[in-house]
C-alpha cells in the first residue's frame, strides 16, 4: 500500500519537477537580458528590443552584438526614411540634408562596431573595445546632432524626424550601456571568447 502511495505521489510531482527543471535551464538566458537591461538608460525599450535575442545571446558579448544590430537596423530604417522626406523651406532642407549625412555616418560607425565585436578576443580586447565604444558613442552624437538641427524648424517634418531619430538614439544609448557592461566584465574569459 505504501509503495502504491509513493508511486502515485511521484506521478503527481513529476510535472512539477519537470517544469522546474525546464524553467531552470532557460532562466539564465532570460535573466541575462533582464539583468543587463535593468539599469539601462531606457530599460523598457532595452528589454523589449533585446528579449527576442535571449535564446541566442547567452553572453554579454552576444548581447552587445544584438544591441548594436538593433541600433544598426533602426539607423538604416531612419536613414531611408529621411532620404524620402521632402523639405518645404531652406532651413528645413538644410537640417534634413545634414541629418541624412549624419545618419549615414551612424550606419557606418555601427557597422564597424559590429565588425569589431565579431573579432573581440582576450589578447587585444582593450583595443577592440575602445574602437567599439568610440564608434557607438559617435553614432549617438550624430543622432543627437541631427535632432539639434531641427530645433529651429517647425511643422510636420520636425515632428516626424524627432520621433524617428529619438527612437534610434534611445536604442543606441542602450547599446552603449550593454557594451560598457561587457567592458567591465573583460576579466571574464567566457565573455571574451564565447561564440555568441
Amino acid at each position: 500500500m505504501k509503495s502504491l502511495f509513493y508511486f502515485c505521489s511521484l506521478i503527481l510531482l513529476f510535472p512539477l519537477i519537470s517544469t522546474h527543471a525546464t524553467n531552470h535551464n532557460y532562466a539564465p538566458k532570460t535573466d541575462l537580458v533582464r539583468t543587463s537591461c535593468a539599469h539601462a538608460t531606457y530599460p523598457d525599450i532595452c528589454l523589449r528590443t533585446l528579449s527576442s535575442y535571449s535564446g541566442v545571446a547567452t553572453t554579454l558579448r552576444g548581447l552587445s552584438k544584438a544591441a548594436v544590430k538593433v541600433s544598426l537596423s533602426r539607423s538604416r530604417a531612419a536613414s531611408d526614411f529621411l532620404a524620402q522626406l521632402k523639405s518645404h523651406s531652406k532651413r528645413e532642407k538644410g537640417a534634413l540634408h545634414d541629418c541624412v549625412e549624419l545618419m549615414g555616418n551612424s550606419v557606418d560607425e555601427l557597422s564597424e562596431s559590429l565588425s569589431e565585436l565579431q573579432h573581440l578576443r582576450s589578447g587585444d580586447f582593450r583595443w577592440h573595445m575602445s574602437n567599439v565604444e568610440t564608434w557607438v558613442s559617435a553614432s549617438l552624437t550624430n543622432e543627437n546632432t541631427c535632432l539639434d538641427g531641427f530645433k529651429e524648424v517647425d511643422g510636420y517634418i520636425r515632428s516626424k524626424v524627432k520621433r524617428k531619430i529619438t527612437n534610434v538614439a534611445r536604442v543606441t544609448s542602450n547599446a552603449l550601456y550593454v557594451i560598457d557592461l561587457l567592458d567591465q566584465s573583460r576579466g571574464k574569459t567566457s565573455h571574451m571568447t564565447g561564440q555568441n
